[in-house]
Order: C-alpha cells, then structure tokens, then sequence
C-alpha cells in the first residue's frame, strides 16, 4: 500500500513534449509555402505545434552571418533534433553539434558538401533529403535554349561560397557547351552584388539569366525578379517563388513536397531511429512553372510544346 501513491503519480507524470529548432539563413515570409508543408507533414503524422511538439523557430533574416548564433542558442535549448532549411543553415548547425540529430530540409550536393558520407548512409548525426541541383541545372538551360533557339550568351548567377556551387556551375558548362552557348558565372556572395551582376548581364549581352539555389539570391526574391523583367531578361530560377512573384520560370524539385518529407525524418528520430542509419532520400516531384504575364512583360513567346509539358501555367 505505501508504494501505491508512488505509482500513480509516476503514471500520472505527462510525457515529454518533444522540442524542434527550426534553422534558416531567410525569413518566415520568403519561405513560408516551405514552412506550411513541414508542418502539414507534422499534421499528417499526429504531431500538432503547440500540443504534442514545440518548435523553436530560428531566421537569420538574409544576416547568414548570425547562423552560428542561432544554431548556439538552439544547442543550448536541448532541442531532440534540428531541421535546416537548406545548406547555409546546414554548415552552422553541423558545427554547433555533433550529438543533436540534424535533418537536411534541402541540399544541393550532401555528399561534396562534406555533411554525409554517402547518401546510402550518412555516417553522422546529419540526415535529410538531397535536391539534385547539380543533375537539374544543365536541365534548366535545356529549357532556355528550347524556348529560345538563337541563345548564345548566358549569365549564370550564383554564390562560389555556397556548397554545391561548383558543382552547380560544372553541370552548366557542359550543357552549354554541347548547345554552342557561351556562359559568363557572375557571382553573388551578398545582396548588394545583385544589381552589379546584372550591369554585367547588359553589359555581356546575355540573351538570358540563370540562377542557381542561393539563400542570398532567394532572400532579396522580389528585387532579383523586379531587375530581371526591368532588363527584359528571361530568366530560370531554381524554385516556383520566384516565378509565383512574377517571374519567368522555374524547373526543379518541389521544395514544398521536400519539406513535407522533412517531417517523415522528424517522426523516425523521435521514434529512435539515428541519422546514420536514414539513407538520404532524393526528390520525387519536379516542377515545370511559367508566367505567361512575365513572358509578354519581356516580349518573349512560349513554344507550344512547352508549355504543353509545364505543371502549372501563371497568366
């Protein structure tokens, strides 16, 4: 009997609440599609925000320079897991802790970026999802050169600091070269060399613009797609939120089905499993987006075929 009200008062003892940081180089408002879809992930697996899961949301603000800080402070929480949304968030959070799982929203190339040892299996405390960037970039210029035959000079512009840049950049050069294009990389490694990037577009002539995946490049959104359309320049961009804020097209892995997934990897951790043993998974749903009105803003006329072959058509 004198065990009795010990007993049930360790029955009666809550379980514990499982603590989430979230780590982005951006802002809520430039990633909140991303956002919804990790969270309806969550939803659909029986964790609700605020009842049966805390998150600790983390935004650097396009300041990538506070990463390191912000992934500090999440270690310093205890979080069970941290979940990166993309490679500028990765490197800090990887650095910050080698015990605390982490789990990739997104990365270009897992592998070159020294966070996993192989894709099968990561080795580590980091795991996630990959977004083929490098395999899709010679795509996209496939892309461009369809919808504009007499392309010749491409601006591409990206971030030689970003993980998977070079790699990025190598996919590129080998499109362009089997299509007789001539490629000048420009690069972005703060916001203020966007509109220097795109002096040196007019300035080169290029019949075109691609971008490649940069936080830099998606943090200042609005203003990249404002010059592009301004210059009466076509341009890829590497997500459909570029596009969805007017600009030309976009061609990749939905990033909304990835972080959507992100809380499949959220759900197995809590359940015990380590990162080590998650193979990182690779996109399933790619996205072919255009904006009729972007593309008459800029003069420019979409072949019939591809348009055919585009998921989603914005006029």
């Amino acid at each position: 009997m004198l065990l009795a009200p010990s007993v049930s008062t360790q029955a009666q003892q809550p379980a514990k609440i499982p603590r989430i940081g979230f780590l982005s180089g951006t802002s809520l408002s430039s990633t909140s599609a991303r956002v919804e879809a990790f969270r309806q992930g969550l939803r659909e697996l029986g964790y609700v925000e605020g009842k049966n899961i805390v998150i600790e949301w983390r935004w650097a603000e396009g300041k990538f320079d506070q990463l390191p800080d912000l992934a500090a402070e999440l270690v310093r929480l205890k979080v069970d897991i941290i979940v990166s949304a993309g490679p500028a968030a990765t490197r800090p959070a990887k650095e910050a802790t080698s015990t605390i799982p982490i789990v990739m929203g997104f990365d270009n190339d897992p592998v070159g970026s020294g966070f996993v040892a192989s894709l099968a299996r990561p080795g580590g405390n980091i795991t996630g999802l990959s977004s083929l960037a490098p395999e899709l970039s010679g795509k996209r210029l496939e892309l461009l050169k369809e919808i504009l035959p007499k392309l010749s000079r491409l601006a591409v512009f990206g971030n030689s600091k970003e993980p998977g840049n070079a790699q990025n950049s190598k996919e590129v050069e080998l499109a362009a070269k089997a299509h007789g294009v001539k490629v000048e990389f420009l690069d972005v490694v703060s916001p203020k060399d966007i509109e220097t990037a795109f002096q040196a577009t007019s300035k080169g002539r290029a019949d075109a613009v691609l971008m490649l995946q940069s936080p830099i490049i998606n943090s200042q959104r609005a203003h990249v797609v404002e010059l592009a359309v301004k210059n009466r320049l076509p341009a890829t961009y590497p997500s459909p939120e570029f596009v969805q804020d007017g600009g030309f097209m976009s061609y990749g892995p939905s990033l909304n089905d990835l972080f959507r997934r992100t809380a499949t990897y959220v759900d197995k951790i809590l359940k015990g499993a380590k990162p080590a043993d998650l193979p990182i998974e690779q996109p399933k749903k790619f996205e072919l987006i255009i904006n009729l009105k972007a593309a008459k803003q800029i003069g420019l006329t979409i072949p019939p075929g591809v348009l055919a072959r585009a998921d989603k058509v914005i006029k």
